[in-house]
């Protein structure tokens, strides 16, 4: 659906906060730690707000990066989290990079492919913008019941509208998660060399309101809540917030979650 893509209004900023730290931080890191020292020009496609960007910019000081992302709202959020002279930040379409040929040591992009109507096109354009023989490593989510927060959230908000369930969390971010797809993708595409990791980890989480106000209102889900109900945007928020605690607890607690680490050459 084209309203997946669609992060503006109050929505970047929430995701940063609440989403953030609980669910992509400790993916950056992972992907940070992917890269080595001849990685001295990085590209970075759906950077979002800039997680993985500042997780990179720390690791490997000695490189320069370009972030792009096609929503301008999100990269105005990530550059003013952070000033660095190495890093470029520019608004760009991944199915249809503006950079020449041979141009990048790694192309690096975090939970982005998922939301690329045309996924092929970006794997075709990551390959055409990197120099030979280098690498291309991405994340996505993997199946929603491997990530409970999201699969709360998703059940909970579905249960508010029966006529009409919002199911973007299982449609989108967790909807692209069949290795065997990813690869013929990708070798489709072009690539030779693809390897699929599953990587678990956990996500801290201070409070129960944090991941239900991020995945409520820091997400595409909430225009669709939006649409369904005018008014309904706490109601599904606080919803999601008591289910989680049931789960969980009101926290501070760990959740588990579950990704895909994709690295093709």
């Amino acid at each position: 659906m084209e309203s997946d893509k669609v992060f503006a209004g109050p929505v970047p900023q929430v995701y940063d906060r609440y989403l953030g730290p609980i669910l992509f931080q400790p993916y950056a890191e992972l992907l940070a730690g992917r890269l080595d020292a001849t990685d001295q020009t990085i590209l970075e496609t759906a950077a979002g707000t800039g997680i993985v960007t500042r997780a990179l910019a720390s690791a490997w000081p000695a490189s320069s990066l370009v972030a792009t992302d096609l929503n301008q709202a999100m990269l105005d959020v990530a550059a003013a989290r952070l000033a660095d002279g190495r890093v470029t930040w520019r608004q760009a379409d991944a199915q249809a990079l503006p950079f020449a040929d041979s141009t990048f040591d790694v192309v690096v992009s975090s939970f982005g492919v998922m939301f690329m109507p045309d996924k092929q096109a970006a794997y075709r354009e990551a390959q055409r913008v990197l120099k030979p023989g280098r690498r291309f490593i991405f994340t996505v989510w993997d199946r929603i019941d491997a990530n409970p927060l999201m699969a709360i959230a998703d059940e909970t908000v579905a249960g508010l509208f029966p006529e009409d369930p919002p199911h973007f969390l299982a449609r989108t971010p967790c909807g692209y998660h069949d290795k065997a797809r990813i690869e013929r993708d990708l070798r489709e595409a072009g690539f030779r060399s693809v390897t699929i990791e599953e990587a678990r980890t956990q996500g801290a989480v201070a409070d129960a309101t944090h991941p239900a106000t991020g995945c409520c209102q820091g997400s595409p889900l909430r225009g669709e809540i939006e649409a369904r109900d005018p008014n309904g945007l706490m109601r599904a928020t606080d919803a999601t917030a008591a289910a989680i605690t049931a789960r969980f607890g009101a926290g501070p607690f760990h959740a588990p979650m579950q990704a895909l680490v994709v690295t093709a050459a």
